[in-house]
């Protein structure tokens, strides 16, 4: 698959793309910072940690109305830029207001701006608690992100982040073992992965398919959620870690999936 080709599946050729979710936002982000010809910020709406200085020219991590100046004179300097508010906590930086984003978007001239928009914990699934997610104005594609490490496993903390918001949405109970059908419930459901994403275009990501049990489970429950929403065109199944990191991709066709 080229650069090309990945950005179009992803939703990510031009203007503001948002993840969310839970293994493996930062990992998707970074791939199409990488495959994007820029110019392309990276950034985020809630506490995070910087990229990597090897993934971008330049960072920027500085107080709010210092970033006003400063990224849009990057943007026009350098192909990939990141931006975030200085945090306290070493190793960290805090969000910056989604207005903000939206405004140093079309300042900066980005062909591209990617945003994390939400925070796990470095689990491997949630759904959204009260005031998530913290989603741009202007956002043309929201990447709802869940790990296909869940299939099979029991719903606890472990796994999940925040397991009770995970358990209303999906009907899981605490402590049974998540299959795809939870997921399909999870990324079609209004306050799952559709949640706050009225005129988005949203692309749910099964991250981290890496052999064919995951494929097949994957598969599975991206077929239900289809079949279970108008408002998603297609699943993209991923390993983003891989050379190619695009497993198969299920899509809708005349109103079915398929």
């Amino acid at each position: 698959m080229t650069d090309a080709e990945l950005l179009e599946t992803f939703g990510a050729e031009r203007g503001i793309v948002c993840a969310v979710g839970a293994g493996g936002k930062k990992t998707t982000l970074y791939r199409l910072l990488a495959a994007h010809p820029g110019p392309v910020a990276v950034t985020a709406s809630v506490m995070t940690t910087p990229p990597g200085r090897r993934l971008v020219e330049a960072r920027l991590f500085t107080d709010a109305e210092s970033l006003d100046t400063e990224v849009p004179a990057a943007g026009r300097q350098y192909r990939r830029i990141a931006y975030a508010t200085a945090a306290a906590k070493s190793g960290r930086v805090s969000g910056v207001d989604p207005a903000r984003i939206a405004a140093l978007h079309r300042a900066g001239g980005f062909g591209l701006t990617l945003v994390k928009a939400d925070g796990a914990r470095m689990r491997s699934i949630k759904a959204p608690a009260e005031g998530e997610p913290q989603l741009v104005p202007g956002t043309a594609t929201v990447l709802f992100v869940v790990s296909a490490g869940v299939f099979g496993e029991p719903l606890d903390e472990r796994i999940a982040h925040r397991p009770a918001e995970l358990s209303a949405v999906t009907g899981c109970a605490p402590g049974e073992a998540l299959r795809p059908e939870h997921v399909a419930r999870l990324l079609s459901d209004p306050q799952g992965a559709l949640k706050g994403t009225a005129g988005m275009r949203v692309i749910p990501v099964i991250n981290q398919v890496d052999d064919g049990e995951r494929a097949a489970l994957a598969r599975e429950a991206a077929t239900r959620a289809l079949a279970r929403s108008d408002a998603l065109a297609h699943i993209v199944l991923a390993a983003m870690t891989a050379a190619e990191p695009v497993v198969d991709i299920v899509r809708r066709r005349d109103g079915e999936a398929n």
